[in-house]
């Protein structure tokens, strides 16, 4: 068989995949503090849409929005590593479904700490700062601000994003790894989607903090539940290297 291995063994080592997950659910935790010191607070009700939004990032002093850049893009760029592991699960059945992953691993790595995660702090800390300036073009020059320099990154993120979602659903559902089928529910839009559930309970500090962190807690599902069902897929091989 042709395998592009880029640097991971040809046949299955379960000792370093796991190793992997488990700096992935590191990764997923750093990334999560990151989020949830961004998130946790309310917003004004008084505003409405975008606006009501970044209300809630002006009493955050610059120090928090610091570490939470940082912690973000070091617990991303983890992350992103971490995902060969799921790939090399992938590519030992089927390839075309492992090269369709490692394109959105890859696009992952490039957008999702740099791209979004440092710009996104960026676009908080102007529009924060702006409104101590000038209160009355702060909102507008911030909306202009994430549309140069936030949302072009963003786009490309979130496509990857479904690419590599999608392969690992279709890979795992079809039975083309080691993992039982019903383990596809181990993947990232699943813990992404039950936490944005908490947008409907309202204005709450907890539940911002929480849905501010739904990727690094999409994250956390997926490497958590790969970890724990690990044996399940290990008793289905044949042999263990």
């Amino acid at each position: 068989m042709n395998y592009n291995d880029i640097g991971i063994e040809s046949s299955l080592y379960w000792k370093r995949i796991r190793k992997l997950f488990i700096i992935g659910v590191l990764g997923g935790c750093m990334t999560f503090v990151g989020d949830w010191l961004l998130g946790y607070g309310v917003c004004d009700e008084s505003l409405s849409g975008l606006e009501k939004k970044l209300s809630q990032y002006l009493v955050l002093p610059d120090v928090k929005l610091f570490w939470s850049a940082f912690l973000g893009l070091i617990g991303i760029s983890l992350e992103g590593l971490c995902y060969f592991g799921i790939y090399r699960l992938i590519a030992n059945k089927s390839m075309k479904h492992a090269h369709i992953f490692r394109s959105g691993v890859f696009g992952y790595m490039l957008f999702a700490a740099c791209g979004v995660h440092v710009p996104c702090l960026s676009t908080v800390f102007f529009y924060k700062h702006m409104m101590l300036e000038n209160p009355e073009a702060a909102y507008d020059l911030t909306l202009k601000f994430g549309a140069y320099f936030l949302l072009p990154a963003t786009i490309l993120f979130l496509i990857f994003l479904f690419v590599m979602s999608t392969a690992m659903i279709s890979a795992v559902a079809k039975g083309l790894t080691p993992y039982p089928k019903w383990c596809w529910i181990f993947s990232m839009p699943v813990g992404m989607a039950a936490t944005m559930l908490l947008k409907f309970t309202g204005n709450h500090a907890v539940a911002n903090g929480l849905t501010a962190a739904w990727i690094s807690i999409g994250n956390i599902w997926m490497f958590g539940g790969l970890l724990l069902t690990m044996n399940k897929a290990k008793g289905g091989q044949k042999h263990e290297i």
